[in-house]
């Protein structure tokens, strides 16, 4: 599964696939806007996990698209 990260940096959100120097896409939009631009890509890219970052540093969630992609099999 691809793995990108979603940070904001320099006032702008950057999608990185994971271990990589330069942005898959640059978002210059509020933070909502980036989730739902990222989670676009992801899917053309035939799907992947998105981690989102806290504006401020550190880490806040994590997506996988499609869903049934999640590798998760908890309940609720």
């Amino acid at each position: 599964m691809k793995n990108f990260h979603l940070v904001q940096e320099d006032g702008k959100y950057k999608l990185k696939k994971e271990n990589a120097e330069r942005a898959s896409k640059v978002i210059d939009t509020n933070k909502i806007d980036a989730i739902k631009q990222s989670k676009d890509f992801i899917q053309s890219q035939g799907g992947g996990s998105l981690k989102i970052h806290k504006n401020g540093g550190g880490f806040q969630e994590e997506r996988t698209y499609p869903k049934f992609h999640d590798p998760k099999k908890s309940k609720g």
